[in-house]
């Protein structure tokens, strides 16, 4: 049996996430499935995109549908970018490279983020993908920008500017867990681990066995430490103090496209499209950061309205079906960002779990637009209101 055809009993994501659930320790699968605080906002994602509908259109020929979407000047079979993801190194044995991988062979973009386990040098190197960058802005600004010159240096043309995280979040089922960055040494975070030996072995003793203790790869090598051990210089704490200023400074750097994800109010996609950034991502962080935020599916028709004439609109926060690609798509989004949706692929199989993710919501979204009377992305309509 080949390891895709092992995946052939996974038939949706949520199958997914209970693969990830089996097979990761408690703490860890919590980290990336749950929300913050009371999680009222995760719930009102999913709510918000099932209050969706869409409009079919009948005795339409679609024998021959096309997926295909320009996003910031490419051409991609899908209009899906695998987003972001911190730590993703420890979900599976080089999950970022294994994430890459799952993208490149889907023909999509790949967000590497700053907080990554595995440098984008290596990545790069041996994924083969279209890769995005993703910032968290640093107290030391010329540090930052030392990073920005590594990520132009390794092939990656599009950045990522995360705007929407000015403070730690509140997550209290990682202090229940004994789960957090950095790693602490707790007895029920131990018992955790031994009650999911396979991740332990491929994982955790992979990479002691190998010296390759996980560490964040970005940081400057001589502030680079263990997960377990605090940083040691508040240089690369993520800054407080970020500000349109910063824009402006990114966008006189940056060579490549700019894009600013966790866009929630239309004065601020004004603003944005004012600075010069290429896109924006209408977000609101997958409910991970505040539980009062409003969703992306709230304000994506204003702020489509407002700037989709001016620069390009992402949307992400909740995609589980290929129907929701198609929802986003209708309230003016241009692409959909994935990110625990390929997190739990790469956690129950590395990259064939992963691509295998991406195979299920392509599917899913071809059968969405057949059933539409949809030939391409763009004749996807929302339902009208009912009076």
């Amino acid at each position: 049996m080949t390891a895709r055809s092992a995946f052939t009993r996974i038939l949706n994501v949520e199958d997914a996430r209970q693969a990830a659930r089996r097979r990761l320790p408690r703490g860890l699968f919590e980290y990336i499935d749950r929300g913050c605080e009371d999680e009222v906002s995760i719930l009102a994602n999913r709510r918000r995109l099932d209050a969706i509908a869409l409009s079919p259109a009948v005795l339409v020929d679609v024998a021959r549908t096309s997926t295909e979407a320009e996003l910031l000047g490419k051409q991609h079979p899908l209009p899906i970018v695998v987003a972001p993801t911190a730590v993703a190194g420890l979900v599976w044995h080089d999950g970022e490279i294994a994430l890459a991988q799952a993208a490149a062979r889907s023909g999509i973009p790949f967000c590497v983020s700053t907080q990554s386990i595995t440098s984008i040098e290596r990545i790069a190197a041996e994924a083969g993908a279209d890769l995005w960058f993703q910032l968290y802005i640093w107290k030391n600004r010329r540090r930052m920008l030392d990073l920005l010159d590594r990520a132009w240096a390794a092939g990656a043309e599009t950045l990522v500017l995360t705007a929407d995280t000015a403070v730690g979040p509140n997550r209290e089922y990682n202090l229940r867990n004994g789960f957090g960055i950095p790693l602490k040494l707790s007895w029920r975070a131990a018992l955790d681990v031994a009650l999911h030996p396979r991740w332990a072995a491929t994982v955790m003793l992979h990479a002691l066995a190998t010296g390759q203790v996980p560490t964040y790869a970005h940081y400057p090598a001589e502030f680079r430490t263990r997960l377990g051990r605090e940083a040691l210089s508040d240089e690369i704490s993520l800054a407080k103090d970020v500000t349109w200023d910063d824009i402006r400074l990114l966008r006189q750097r940056w060579p490549g496209k700019l894009v600013v994800k966790g866009i929630l109010r239309v004065e601020d996609a004004l603003t944005a499209s004012s600075h010069g950034v290429d896109a924006i991502v209408v977000s609101n962080h997958g409910a991970r950061n505040l539980d009062c935020a409003s969703g992306p599916t709230d304000v994506l028709p204003r702020i489509t309205e407002a700037v989709g004439d001016r620069m390009e609109i992402f949307a992400d926060s909740g995609v589980r079906r290929g129907a929701d690609i198609a929802r986003f798509l209708a309230l003016g989004a241009r692409g959909v960002m994935i990110g625990r949706a390929t997190l739990y692929g790469v956690a129950m199989g590395g990259s064939e779990g992963a691509a295998r993710v991406l195979d299920l919501l392509s599917a899913e979204l071809r059968t969405t637009m057949g059933m539409l009377g949809a030939r391409e992305l763009g004749s996807i309509r929302r339902a009208e209101p009912s009076p």
